[in-house]
């Protein structure tokens, strides 16, 4: 194979620098472009990108700038939330109106805010006629591939279908400020996180070669709190730490979330998927954990069981990092320590799928359509939890629906 894929960067800040770490086991295509709004920013971001020796990337004044450059193929967006219709709007008008040519675009989760953006997202794309992925790395996580591929081959063609999965995502809290901000992020910890959750228990509960309608939601039950971050010392510590904007006694956003989602399968067997989600766990540093339930079989999977761990006395006095597992918490005592946490957290795996695919000029199994029921099943999950009710699936008003952390109107405690 003779073809390399140029690749450009929307956005600069920590799942970026996720993506550049893990595009040191990507064959086939380079790193070449990265635009942020900020400048410097983006050449510290290409300036990694260097580093890393994963390709020639150079920082870009604007999206039109980078799509019209002809060393980019395919763009993975990776902005913020509150702009990720904005920059698919400017990468569709480049492509349409001529100025250039791209292959695919690859979107970082969620899809977007809300159902009504979501669906934008989506016509954009199909507008445009480029091929599509959508970046949720823990259905590309080894653990997880590995364990639905034995789960299915071994015990449930022996014994029966799975019928039960258990998925979460927790941890302390978010790096930057934007993500603590409701009218901006789209909501809390269940938009941010649960999306994951919620995509990795369906993926495991789906026959492997069947498509995404093999199996169908019908009813979701959720509630949401604000446990931690709504308490006066933690209000005033956010402000210390993320600045004055993330007014958590005025404004707050949840900090956990959990939701029940019913399903069926072909045969109307019933299904269910049990997630939770949590920027108010304190452990070593973020915790993934999966449970899948069968006829005669179980599985289970916590990214915190690491094969490495370090042992440090109370001695050890160095400053606060995050070198041993992201969103670490301390830096004394039994930690784990996750040797390649962009390859164990799936970036590796789902990075090498989606440039063999745009390669291949075929779409990505994991596309926009699944990012749109993504976020259709968290919108659900919010007026479920506002509403205090099971909520049939798809329910009325979904389309328009905007949740009340995401206006900015959720009074939390």
């Amino acid at each position: 194979m003779t073809k390399r894929l140029g690749i450009g960067f929307i956005g600069s800040g920590f799942v970026a620098k996720f993506h550049l770490q893990a595009w040191r086991g990507v064959r086939d295509a380079d790193v070449r472009g990265v635009y942020s709004p900020n400048r410097e920013h983006a050449e510290e971001t290409a300036g990694i990108a260097q580093q890393l020796r994963i390709g020639e990337a150079r920082a870009f004044n604007s999206i039109e700038e980078m799509v019209a450059a002809p060393e980019i193929d395919c763009i993975w967006l990776c902005g913020p939330n509150h702009l990720r219709v904005e920059n698919m709007q400017a990468i569709c008008d480049a492509v349409s109106s001529g100025k250039g040519k791209l292959l695919g675009v690859a979107c970082e989760k969620p899809l977007a805010r809300n159902v009504g953006e979501a669906r934008r997202m989506v016509q954009l794309v199909e507008e445009t006629g480029l091929l599509h992925g959508y970046l949720e790395d823990q259905i590309f996580a080894p653990s997880v591939a590995r364990g639905k591929q034995i789960m299915w081959s071994r015990a449930a063609s022996l014994t029966g279908r799975p019928y039960l999965a258990r998925a979460a995502e927790e941890h302390s809290g978010p790096h930057s400020p934007w993500f603590w901000c409701g009218e901006l992020q789209g909501g809390g910890v269940l938009n941010d996180m649960m999306c994951h959750s919620i995509e990795v228990a369906r993926f495991m509960l789906t026959e492997p070669g069947a498509s995404r309608s093999s199996i169908r939601p019908v009813k979701v039950s959720a509630q949401i709190g604000s446990l931690k971050w709504s308490r006066p010392e933690y209000v005033e510590l956010l402000k210390k730490n993320m600045g004055a904007a993330v007014d958590y006694k005025n404004k707050p956003a949840e900090d956990f979330a959990r939701a029940t989602i019913n399903y069926v399968d072909e045969n109307n067997n019933p299904l269910i998927v049990e997630v939770t989600t949590s920027w108010s766990y304190v452990g070593a540093g973020l915790r993934l954990s999966l449970e899948v339930l069968g006829p005669e079989y179980s599985l289970a999977m916590n990214s915190l069981d690491s094969g490495l761990k370090l042992f440090m006395s109370r001695e050890v006095k160095g400053d606060a990092g995050e070198d041993l597992v992201e969103k670490q918490n301390a830096e004394q005592g039994l930690m784990p320590i996750l040797g390649n946490e962009a390859a164990e957290y799936g970036y590796e795996s789902q990075n090498r799928y989606m440039v063999q695919c745009f390669l291949d000029g075929k779409q990505p199994e994991e596309n926009f359509y699944d990012g749109l029921e993504i976020t259709e099943l968290l919108m659900t999950s919010y007026m479920s939890a506002e509403q205090e009710r099971t909520v049939e699936f798809r329910p009325e008003g979904l389309e328009n629906y905007v949740p009340l952390v995401a206006q900015g109107l959720w009074k939390g405690r």
